[in-house]
């Protein structure tokens, strides 16, 4: 069973390496930070603040959460809608990074997680996979790059996808989803001391895929 890991703050270019790599692997990738923002856009649609640990056991053990492929690209349904397109959405990115900072949410998605990865070969990325979800795989990785740079990347994307945002607001909220992934009391974003660290500042996601791959071969 081949189960690769890989942590890194917002922006590092994790779910872009993670399918590339199952794609060449041919294993299956499982987007775990599309499952909180999931839940993050059901809060706001709710009208519910992400925050609100009260608010969103509401809803949480309701929830319906399915990763399909349609046609080879893994699509997210939430309650029986596709909302793949929507939790990509900016203003879904913060209440994504407050909404994992709860604890019974965190154990739900975990506990999911790690049952797809027993299962079936998977290479998952998210902020507690080498620590929480996959802490015996010997397949450990930690992506990161500067801030400056996660947030370059960032703003691209989303400009070119048609959304109004500034490279300002982007850096900023870098940093915060940085400080709230690390200091959050449930399984913060850590370097463990047997993950290799990768940093992709002046890499190319060509090369950042090769290097995972050789290590995983190894």
């Amino acid at each position: 069973m081949i189960n690769i890991a890989i942590d890194g703050p917002s922006g590092a270019g994790k779910s872009t390496v993670a399918k590339e790599i199952a794609k060449r692997l041919g294993i299956t990738y499982l987007d775990t930070g599309a499952m909180y923002r999931a839940y993050g856009l059901k809060a706001l649609n709710l009208g519910i603040d992400p925050n609100d640990v009260d608010g969103v056991l509401t809803f949480l053990y309701d929830t319906v959460l399915q990763i399909k492929y349609v046609d080879g690209t893994q699509h997210v349904f939430l309650d029986g809608k596709d909302v793949s397109t929507e939790i990509r959405e900016h203003r879904v990115s913060k209440a994504a990074s407050d909404i994992s900072k709860i604890k019974q949410v965190r154990e739900t998605l975990v506990a999911e997680q790690q049952r797809i990865a027993r299962s079936t070969d998977v290479i998952l990325d998210g902020r507690d996979i080498t620590t929480k979800v996959l802490p015996d795989t010997p397949n450990k990785f930690f992506l990161t790059a500067t801030a400056e740079v996660r947030a370059e990347r960032r703003f691209k994307e989303l400009i070119a996808k048609g959304q109004s945002v500034t490279y300002e607001e982007i850096l900023k909220d870098v940093n915060d989803r940085d400080y709230n992934d690390s200091h959050r009391k449930e399984s913060p974003l850590t370097l463990t001391d047997d993950s290799i660290y990768v940093d992709s500042s002046n890499m190319s996601v060509e090369e950042v895929i090769e290097f995972i791959i050789s290590k995983v071969k190894r």
